[in-house]
């Protein structure tokens, strides 16, 4: 897209436990109703001489729902983990609130060779050991309920299908009660009817208030879904814009070849 960028960034499965690297370049900002949930200011990462995040700046507003698009390389999925503070960088990450609740849901979610119910218990006992053994039930009870899975409580979790394991790992995620939730691929190879089924509940999770990043490959979805999209090239942000404009400017850009014909639903 001409390296051009629609919109400036302002300035320039499981919760994550930030290790003693992170917490060098972690600081926390003031907590107030108009700060972002997350600011990167300078994030990179390279490994070796190779370079998958340029130095950046990235904010994500409360109650956004942003789609991060892409070829395969562009740093996506680098800018997730990034966000979500499990992979060492250079620059800072601050966070609007002082402990902030967020889970990440991986393209492939691991699953634990226990019952679906077990799943959801012991990730609910991992985010929150002090809370009652009762709450804990009652929320993966709820979780259940909310992507559909209250029959398969005690089927072995792999032995689920591709869309109800992703269900699975959205309740696991969705029981923590994250206040951001990242999402890679979230329907990578799934059939139509799963995706349509993981779509309407990342729509209810938004309704709810919950903020969601989530990578993809598909343009349909991300205009479905999201308020705002962000392309990145070569670990750089190429363009980041509402949705509506987003699509706006990249249909005038077709021809550059970046969005061939048929690529713009």
């Amino acid at each position: 897209m001409n390296g051009k960028r629609l919109r400036a960034v302002a300035g320039g499965e499981a919760p994550a436990a930030p290790g003693a690297a992170d917490a060098m370049n972690e600081a926390v900002a003031t907590a107030t109703n108009a700060a972002p949930l997350v600011q990167l200011r300078g994030a990179g990462v390279s490994y070796g001489a190779v370079r998958v995040l340029a130095p950046l700046d990235f904010d994500v507003g409360r109650g956004e729902v942003i789609a991060l698009v892409g070829a395969n390389g562009s740093g996506k999925t680098t800018l997730l983990r990034v966000l979500h503070g499990v992979l060492e960088h250079e620059g800072t990450r601050l966070l609007g609130v002082p402990a902030l609740r967020q889970a990440m849901v991986f393209q492939r979610p691991f699953l634990l060779y226990l019952s679906v119910w077990n799943n959801l218990r012991i990730a609910l006992w991992l985010a929150d050991r002090k809370a009652p053994a009762a709450q804990r039930h009652a929320r993966a009870g709820e979780a259940l309920a909310r992507v559909g899975l209250e029959a398969l409580a005690a089927r072995p979790a792999r032995a689920l299908s591709g869309g109800e394991q992703q269900r699975l790992a959205l309740a696991r995620a969705w029981a923590t009660r994250p206040e951001l939730l990242l999402l890679d691929e979230p329907t990578a190879s799934l059939d139509p009817d799963a995706k349509a089924a993981v779509e309407k509940l990342l729509a209810g999770f938004a309704a709810d208030g919950t903020t969601i990043v989530f990578s993809t490959h598909d343009l349909g979805q991300a205009r479905r879904l999201a308020t705002r999209i962000v392309h990145l090239e070569g670990g750089r942000i190429d363009l980041d814009a509402p949705a509506a404009e987003f699509f706006a400017t990249a249909a005038a850009r077709r021809r550059d070849g970046l969005f061939p014909d048929g690529a713009l639903p």
